[in-house]
């Protein structure tokens, strides 16, 4: 296929001939001497291999294809212009979408107010969330179905990430439980009581498997994969349970009592993670900074 040796200076050379039809006044409009842009105009005409222009000394007029060419050229200005003004209201967040991924306990209790508040400043950017496990909201950021995901467990490795916030873990137990009277503990104290635990896959469990000390929790167990269940079986007196302070709102009932976990390995890293090498939109960047700021707060 034959190069294309034609610049937007050549095209607006052939505009500014095409309105004027006066080889003088054109090359004036473009501010170049009178054989630089006939040169303009030729080197046009030999790309396309056909003429554009019917020239005599008091006449110059389109060809049917010259007439054809013009009509082109405006299509393309017009397209230039339509692009150029999207491209302004993506940098001035007029337009847009953010795609969000995060674990079910983050998007009820962060992006909430972080969705609020980017709506009130931009409020004509789409805004989707995704709640779901890690293993799941990786998935979706993987196969670019989200701009970034909000994670604290599986395989990160193969994405960029920054962390947000360690998280540490509270202790859940009936008010009547013999726990139920300290302000915090730490692990050892809770070897031989009936435990209520996440699914092994959640990243709550993932965590708490990791903390050293935890192979002292020998009571009974139960494992679910709600939090809600969780809970409901906790009021019930079916054993206590360990988690991360962000799942707390599940368990604001007058029956339970909750207090820190004190041992320094416990903790849950939440972080954010986007895909290696790809910038995100002006519009994303701007979430981004929003939960930057929050999870600082």
């Amino acid at each position: 296929m034959k190069s294309i040796n034609i610049s937007a200076r050549d095209l607006e050379a052939f505009m500014a001939l095409e309105a004027t039809r006066h080889f003088t006044r054109a090359a004036e409009r473009c501010n170049l001497s009178q054989s630089a842009f006939s040169q303009r105009i030729r080197r046009i005409e030999e790309t396309a291999g056909v003429k554009l222009f019917e020239r005599s000394t008091r006449h110059v007029v389109l060809t049917p294809e010259g007439s054809v060419f013009a009509d082109e050229v405006r299509r393309i200005e017009q397209d230039l212009r339509s692009a150029l003004a999207n491209l302004q209201d993506l940098a001035a967040r007029r337009v847009g979408r953010v795609a969000v991924a995060a674990l079910p306990s983050i998007a009820a209790v962060w992006m909430p107010a972080a969705i609020a508040q980017y709506r009130a400043q931009h409020p004509q950017i789409d805004i989707q969330l995704t709640d779901c496990l890690a293993s799941a909201s990786l998935a979706l950021l993987r196969e670019g179905k989200v701009d970034f995901a909000l994670t604290a467990g599986g395989d990160l490795r193969e994405f960029s990430t920054r962390l947000l916030r360690k998280e540490g873990y509270w202790l859940v137990c009936r008010k009547d439980h013999v726990l139920a009277r300290h302000t915090s503990v730490r692990l050892k104290q809770l070897a031989g009581h009936a435990m209520v635990h996440m699914a092994r896959n959640s990243s709550v469990r993932q965590h708490l498997e990791q903390a050293t000390g935890v192979e002292q929790l020998t009571g009974s167990s139960m494992e679910v994969e709600h939090l809600a269940t969780l809970a409901a079986l906790v009021v019930q007196g079916l054993g206590i349970a360990i988690v991360p302070e962000l799942t707390l709102f599940h368990f604001q009932n007058p029956a339970l009592h909750t207090c820190p976990v004190r041992d320094a390995s416990l903790h849950r890293p939440l972080v954010l993670a986007q895909r290696k090498g790809e910038a995100l939109s002006v519009a994303a960047q701007a979430m981004v900074a929003l939960l930057l700021a929050q999870a600082k707060a």
